[in-house]
């Protein structure tokens, strides 16, 4: 079992854990640390089961209003998750494209004067 040392509130403490588990006994002390130094900024020095106690109840509550926060989020995402999905919308889109239009429109034009001419010409 790795011994470590972690500071919390500019205290040392010596503490073990389970091998591979360092990492995350240095962030819960880095946490633990972030609660305990306004409290030693502010009240000075503390005996220190004080300073734990004040620093952890810190932390207890900051976590307590997180889950409060991640229980509202999840009812607020099962609500939504239940409503029935929106009638998909019908999109027509044009397939033959406008200028097609234009186009069939100039070349009945050209086909009409053409059929003028050679009714004039027989004439």
């Amino acid at each position: 079992m790795p011994d470590m040392t972690i500071t919390i509130g500019g205290r040392n403490f010596s503490v073990a854990c389970q091998p591979g588990e360092e990492h995350f006994l240095q962030a819960a002390a880095a946490m633990l640390d972030a609660e305990a130094q306004p409290l030693v900024g502010s009240l000075g020095r503390l005996p220190e089961a004080r300073l734990l106690l004040m620093a952890g109840l810190m932390l207890a509550d900051r976590t307590a209003a997180v889950e409060d926060e991640n229980r509202n989020l999840r009812a607020r995402l099962a609500e939504l998750e239940q409503r029935p999905l929106p009638e998909p919308q019908r999109i027509e889109v044009p397939v033959i494209p406008p200028q097609v239009s234009e186009t069939l429109a100039e070349i009945a034009a050209r086909a009409e004067a053409l059929a003028d001419r050679m009714a004039e010409a027989r004439a």
